[in-house]
């Protein structure tokens, strides 16, 4: 399928308000301003980014799990967003959801919270939320599919009682679900119509394609075989996931690193593929990552939907910029056209 450039022109712009800023001086409402004053149609709302706002704006300690609290936080945050015209696209991340055992302490936990944070997308007017697929240890959650099918099943038919939609993203460090294939064929396997992808150019290209844990900064296989994998993986998500099953496609490019990062998880137990997602993801171009390729794709389905921007960007050091709201938005939204005109074919 061909990608004119006439056919990009309308894609919708979002922006996750995790992604943009990084003093204690952002806040929430500074970076509404920022991102509607780019030009960005709507936002991902992040709950770090709710948590900090409902504590500020309640005067108050407010915990992840003070629904009462944050559901009034959510009520203002939607009245601010609809001010500036923006959209609240999602919330998002709702992370570790799927596979502990029946009757564990953590499956009840995620259920509590699935039941919390549907509380929380009623008040600040949004219809879906993000599950990245989980990476919880395997020892914990095993590894039969059919349980993670089981589970998001269950999150499906809850949130479709609310007319909710989930979107599924792959994670490239999740023990189960690293890849575009794996959370495809879930979300088939779950076979609900409120259930979709939320696709990414990090998660999919830094997952098949690049690894922070190699000199080269491509995954450890021979160079030729390497493209002859990558791009038939392209082939098969523009041939085989309708458009309609993909609910937006967020972002971002990656740094190759200049130190390589261990193979083995860190400290706090994330793996080397997630430590390289929180620090070292500038926007498209400013990396190394095939991310046009991976965007063509998407739009190869026929899908004209939204795209995010979700930018985690430290420097190629990982040691910090000194980023300011306004300008690291408009750069986004600079950023978007190019893309745009580079993924067109016509």
């Amino acid at each position: 399928m061909s990608i004119p450039l006439s056919s990009l022109q309308s894609i919708p712009t979002s922006y996750a308000s995790c992604s943009i800023g990084c003093k204690d001086e952002h806040t929430l409402p500074k970076k509404l301003d920022a991102i509607s004053a780019a030009g960005f149609h709507a936002i991902e709302l992040s709950m770090p980014d709710l948590l900090s706002f409902a504590s500020m704006h309640l005067r108050h300690e407010v915990g992840p799990y003070d629904y009462d609290d944050l559901c009034t936080a959510a009520k203002v945050v939607k009245a601010q967003c609809d001010a500036k015209g923006l959209k609240i696209l999602m919330l998002q991340p709702f992370a570790n959801f799927e596979g502990w055992a029946q009757g564990s302490k953590e499956r009840e936990d995620a259920f509590t919270r699935l039941r919390g944070w549907i509380r929380i997308m009623e008040a600040c007017g949004t219809d879906m939320l993000q599950v990245g697929s989980s990476d919880s240890p395997e020892e914990k959650i095993g590894s039969d599919r059919n349980r993670f099918v089981s589970d998001l099943r269950e999150l499906a038919d809850a949130l479709a009682e609310h007319h909710f939609r989930v979107a599924y993203e792959n994670w490239c460090w999740s023990t189960h679900a690293p890849h575009w294939r794996d959370v495809w064929d879930i979300v088939q396997k779950v076979d609900r119509p409120n259930i979709g992808l939320c696709l990414d150019t990090f998660q999919t290209a830094g997952g098949e394609w690049g690894d922070p844990t190699t000199e080269s900064g491509l995954v450890d296989k021979p160079k030729e075989q390497l493209e002859v994998d990558w791009q038939k993986s392209l082939k098969d998500l523009a041939k085989t996931v309708p458009k309609d099953k993909i609910y937006l496609l967020q972002i971002s490019d990656a740094y190759k690193l200049k130190t390589t990062l261990s193979k083995e998880p860190d400290e706090s137990g994330t793996r080397p593929r997630g430590r390289w997602s929180h620090d070292f993801r500038p926007l498209p171009f400013e990396g190394y990552l095939p991310t046009v390729e991976m965007a063509q794709a998407v739009l190869r389905t026929g899908f004209r939907g939204w795209f995010s921007y979700e930018i985690f960007d430290n420097g190629p050091d990982g040691k910090g910029k000194d980023h300011e709201l306004i300008p690291v938005a408009k750069k986004a939204m600079e950023c978007q056209k190019r893309f745009l005109e580079a993924c067109a074919d016509s």
